[in-house]
């Protein structure tokens, strides 16, 4: 008789428990904590990436085979300087060729800065939400995540970093919004950066004049101070216009964090101090917004003295 090579009846058990323990084993899930460290040091590394190309890949970037020059900052100012001395001496509201070109450049510039800052907005605002959801889920040493004290104080600090970055990555997204919707007056406190040239202080001399004391020019306004303080109040209206949107975001999300505060239980006291504190920080974010947006509204209101402060390198 042929012995059958497949086990039957209670033989069977241990070796199929074996095999679905095996099964298991390469089939399970990881913990949560180890999904959350990898994530968290992705997001680390993308952050730092991004900071590092916002610092020195936008001026490479900008630059087309017309404007190579313009990567160094040092020409850059030089060529400001220059371009706008023939700018005030031509009499014309059109910018000049040279001043085209730069302006032309400034504004690929802040487009490029401007999506660097966004993107690393986005990832830091990413990373500060894991961050803080892995402070509160560590409880204590011994759970099942593993963390002790240093470790949830190495998180708040984290978390605390990361919630200050995202905040200088906004300023620096409403700042590039502005320079790209006015790169003209974005470049025009340049011209008191550096030395200044005769040509260039006689220039600069006769343009605070003809700002300061309208009367001594005539009844015609130079062409050169109608285009730079209507570049200027276009340049405050886009910050002011930034910053509404984003006190806006901020008012929604301060507002949905005081309701979770309001919904989490008393005894978790730890939930409630981490949603308190954001939710207060976002509404002194948004005050700070909206006084801001006030500010430059009155500034685009009287853009010939704020150029005139510009000019005299008070901006």
């Amino acid at each position: 008789m042929v012995t059958s090579p497949i086990p039957t009846g209670r033989h069977a058990a241990p070796n199929t428990k074996r095999a679905r323990g095996a099964r298991g084993a390469r089939g399970a899930t990881p913990p949560p904590g180890a999904v959350s460290g990898r994530a968290l040091g992705v997001l680390a590394a993308l952050a730092a990436a991004l900071v590092a190309a916002f610092v020195l890949a936008p001026a490479r970037l900008a630059a087309d085979g017309g404007s190579g020059d313009l990567v160094d900052h040092r020409h850059l100012v030089e060529g400001v300087h220059g371009a706008f001395v023939q700018y005030w001496r031509s009499g014309d509201r059109d910018l000049t060729p040279d001043l085209a070109r730069i302006v032309d450049y400034w504004f690929r510039y802040h487009v490029v800065k401007g999506a660097i800052a966004a993107a690393l907005l986005i990832v830091l605002v990413a990373l500060t939400v894991l961050v803080w959801k892995m402070f509160l889920r560590a409880e204590g040493r011994g759970t099942a995540e593993g963390l002790g004290t240093v470790a949830r104080a190495a998180l708040a600090s984290a978390g605390t970093f990361a919630t200050m970055l995202a905040m200088v990555a906004l300023a620096a997204v409403m700042a590039n919004i502005q320079g790209m919707k006015a790169p003209f007056a974005s470049l025009l406190p340049m011209l008191t950066e550096g030395a200044t040239d005769p040509e260039l202080a006689t220039a600069l001399d006769q343009a605070t004049q003809a700002l300061a004391d309208p009367a001594r020019t005539g009844a015609r306004t130079p062409p050169a101070i109608d285009v730079m303080s209507d570049d200027f109040a276009r340049y405050h209206v886009a910050l002011a216009v930034v910053a509404a949107i984003a006190a806006t975001a901020l008012l929604g999300t301060s507002v949905l964090l005081w309701r979770r505060f309001a919904r989490a239980a008393s005894a978790d006291r730890r939930t409630r101090r981490v949603l308190g504190s954001f939710g207060v920080l976002s509404a002194v974010l948004t005050l700070g917004l909206l006084v801001l947006m006030v500010g430059n509204i009155n500034a685009a209101g009287h853009s010939p003295r704020v150029l005139l402060d510009a000019l005299r390198g008070g901006l």
